[in-house]
């Protein structure tokens, strides 16, 4: 069976991860909410697989806690083998593991729906789970509870990037919101004090760079050049593209493009197509 923790270093832990926690409890009862009528329990690891808090249907308590699926349960992959929660902090990323995809056969009823959860800091603080023992768990509605599970752990990021910045206002940064959320903490001399892990990987900062004095405005607008970048890339694609069908013809490809020729010529010249 998997290992359980004695309730002195359980209750360590959850100190150890108040503030997440506090800010983690509303999310986890709408979330629950959701999830539950499905035969699902949560639970949220810390970045070891212990169990942290749960929510469950008091129906099916007994099941998942002979499983324990708990507090106090640990879930690490080292412990474990393949499992939702411990190759999700194992991997860094969301996944699922159903069914018999796990490593120890006492765990093939499961449907293990899980993703990280990063901190402040952008450090990898846990896991959330949603497990499910339901014969009825298709593809389908799995991909359904993990949209659910992913919106829930950017709510928790964000709420815990505000109350670790209470006096710093908070920007939010274009890019890679769908891998996480993008948030910036600027304090009143326009000094990035601190980044979520999505800002961190966005943006190239670390923990020296902020240590060093990193203006806000330096951080937006390199991300603004690159957007720049972008944008310019895939104009020069498009001219291209209507060229070559055009054999090269000026004004062929302007009239596909639904431009003048000497608009085409300006864009041509700016991207160096000439």
């Amino acid at each position: 069976m998997p290992e359980t923790v004695s309730a002195a270093e359980l209750s360590a832990r959850r100190e150890a991860m108040g503030g997440l926690i506090a800010v983690a409890q509303p999310v986890l009862d709408r979330l629950f909410q959701s999830v539950g009528d499905a035969g699902c329990c949560l639970l949220l690891t810390d970045r070891n697989g212990v169990g942290i808090e749960r929510r469950g249907a008091a129906a099916d308590d007994a099941t998942f806690r002979e499983w324990r699926l708990w507090p106090g349960g640990v879930w690490s992959e080292a412990r474990e083998g393949t499992n939702g929660i411990g190759t999700s902090l194992a991997e860094n990323r969301p996944l699922i593991i159903h069914r018999d995809q796990h490593f120890h056969s006492r765990n093939t009823r499961l449907t293990c729906i899980d993703a990280p959860i990063y901190d402040h800091l952008g450090q990898l603080a846990g896991a959330l789970d949603i497990s499910s023992a339901r014969d009825d768990m298709n593809p389908g509605m799995a991909g359904l509870i993990a949209a659910a599970l992913a919106e829930a752990v950017r709510t928790i990021e964000t709420q815990n990037f505000n109350r670790a910045f209470p006096e710093a206002r908070i920007v939010l940064a274009a890019g890679g919101e769908k891998a996480g959320v993008s948030l910036l903490a600027v304090d009143r001399h326009d000094l990035v004090v601190g980044a979520t892990r999505q800002a961190r990987l966005n943006f190239a900062i670390t923990d020296d760079r902020i240590a060093a004095q990193l203006p806000a405005s330096d951080v937006l607008a390199a991300r603004a050049a690159a957007d720049d970048g972008d944008l310019a890339d895939a104009e020069r694609g498009a001219l291209r593209r209507a060229l070559a069908r055009a054999d090269g013809n000026i004004s062929a490809a302007a009239r596909s493009l639904g431009i003048s020729r000497a608009t085409l010529h300006r864009k041509l010249n700016r991207l160096g197509l000439h």
